[in-house]
């Protein structure tokens, strides 16, 4: 099945096959807000500037199935650059056909490239599923800390 998987780096002209599976993912992940024209413009930015991250897409037989974007940080603690994987969804038809373990290996070979020093991400508390897909591929998780954040308005 391999063969009809396709791992592409998004660029700009794939905003508009992106934005649909962006906004399953939030729906999804049941991320409130989704605002198509706010989404374009920032997705616009990032992918417009490889210094803030990166961003890939899976088709099978051309079709969109799945993306992953990712954001940079320096961080003096991980010394260095480091990835965090902001949002990684495969579209459920297309689960299970290996499209996440290639676009995370596309997306690992270019944080190396880009001199990362590690890369995390924050993953829902119930979301086992996703959770035994990340120990698979070496993610761990981080004894003695929680994610907090804070909205700066």
């Amino acid at each position: 099945m391999t063969q009809a998987i396709n791992i592409h780096p998004a660029a700009p002209t794939d905003i508009e096959v992106l934005l649909p599976m962006i906004e399953k993912y939030w729906r999804f992940e049941a991320i409130e807000g989704f605002d198509a024209a706010r989404i374009r413009t920032l997705l616009t930015r990032v992918l417009e500037d490889s210094n803030l991250g990166r961003a890939w897409f899976a088709t099978v037989y051309g079709e969109p199935a799945g993306y992953l974007l990712a954001v940079y940080v320096f961080s003096l603690e991980h010394q260095g650059l480091t990835a965090e994987i902001d949002e990684f969804f495969v579209e459920p038809p297309h689960r299970g056909l290996g499209i996440g373990n290639l676009m995370l290996q596309a997306a690992e070979a270019q944080f190396r490239i880009q001199g990362c020093t590690n890369v995390a991400l924050q993953l829902g508390r119930g979301n086992e599923a996703a959770r035994k897909f990340y120990r698979r591929h070496g993610f761990e998780d981080r004894d003695g800390y929680d994610v907090v954040s804070k909205v700066l308005s």
